[in-house]
């Protein structure tokens, strides 16, 4: 029998929601405490290994994972994604992560390329209709960007970086520990393979600068609390030309008045009036799109509920639209007026309510508790 894969989010211990530093961060610790090199002979291990690697290949490719996320190991396998083999973008990071770990400090890894920036997360309240119906809302946010003095350089401007005497440029020095030769950065210029003379008094050489920005962000129809956007390319800026981190937009929606949310139904409470519950009526209701009528038949209860269909919020995957719930109350009158109650009692009298459905049904109820 095929073995049953595990899902890859479980493998890794994050959520569905998790980013993609929280995926690369989780699988680099699983590959630090199964790494075959740390578990000679266990086979254990290494399998957990490959698994953990096979997870991080899937979850750390945009375009993989919103296939898995749909479709599953099913989906990946109908794609040709699925299995061993390693994504290019990442993997050589993660390794070089890795290895130095093992030998305790800068294995090969430069600093003079391209990095990809932070991501960011920022929070925004929306109304309820606006989750409902999307909109479009600017976020104000502070963020690192290139220093607009020196544009990232970090150099006075006029002037530029020098080659490092020691490392030659490279950034990287070569130690021997036993058998290995391993590289470490430059103890001279921090793994840069550069040196600044004359730094930017702006940045004061860092290259960087906090900047606030304001973000207009489209949100989608049919989003609910607790809900995170992506925005791409709008976090922090890469280092040397590297690519801008992603914004994460976290969603919280404010209750409304009238309407309560049950996934893509929303539910409203309307009230009539006995007269109205006990003859039908014709009577207008809200709905998030404005009012509609609603027939009322004769004999309505408390509780009764009647859906209008259609008049909910529209799925976040456009998969159609939800529907209305409204569920009727009936009010009874807090003060009567001497006519009022005088026709009441006439009522009383004439319909003999001892042969209503309820309450016949509730002495019915009583009569057996008393017997037994």
């Amino acid at each position: 029998m095929p073995q049953h894969k595990r899902d890859y989010y479980e493998i890794l211990g994050v959520s569905r929601e998790a980013t993609p530093e929280e995926i690369k961060k989780a699988y680099r610790q699983c590959a630090l405490s199964h790494h075959p090199d740390r578990n000679p002979g266990d086979k254990k291990a290494e399998d957990k290994f490959k698994e953990a690697t096979e997870a991080y290949q899937v979850l750390s490719d945009e375009k993989k994972r919103g296939v898995y996320d749909r479709y599953g190991h099913e989906g990946l396998k109908s794609s040709g994604w699925e299995g061993g083999g390693f994504a290019s973008g990442g993997f050589g990071d993660i390794f070089e992560d890795i290895f130095e770990d093992f030998f305790g400090g800068g294995a090969g890894r430069s600093r003079n390329r391209p990095g990809r920036g932070r991501d960011l997360q920022v929070g925004v309240e929306l109304a309820f209709e606006e989750a409902a119906f999307g909109a479009e809302k600017s976020i104000s946010l502070r963020r690192e960007e290139a220093c607009s003095g020196c544009r990232g350089e970090g150099t006075k401007p006029g002037t530029s970086r020098t080659a490092c005497g020691v490392c030659r440029g490279s950034g990287q020095v070569q130690v021997s520990s036993g058998f290995f030769s391993i590289s470490r950065p430059c103890h001279r210029c921090g793994g840069e393979g550069s040196l600044i003379s004359h730094p930017c008094p702006s940045c004061r050489g860092s290259g960087r600068a906090v900047i606030e920005r304001k973000v207009q962000v489209k949100i989608p129809p049919g989003v609910d609390n607790g809900l995170r956007l992506r925005v791409t390319g709008e976090g922090e800026a890469g280092v040397r030309g590297g690519p801008r981190g992603d914004l994460y937009v976290a969603m919280t929606v404010k209750p409304h008045e009238l309407f309560t949310r049950r996934e893509n139904d929303v539910l409203c409470e309307v009230p009539v009036s006995f007269a109205q519950a006990a003859l039908g009526a014709e009577i207008e209701v809200p709905t998030l799109t404005g009012k509609a009528p609603l027939k009322i038949p004769a004999g309505t209860q408390t509780g009764k509920v009647f859906k209008l269909k259609g008049k909910g919020i529209a799925s976040l995957n456009g998969r159609g639209v939800g529907d209305e719930e409204i569920r009727i109350f009936v009010e009874t009158p807090a003060h009567l007026s001497e006519k009022q109650k005088e026709l009441l009692w006439q009522f009383a009298a004439a319909s003999d309510e001892k042969t209503q459905p309820f309450s016949r049904s509730f002495i019915e109820k009583v009569r057996k508790i008393i017997s037994k």
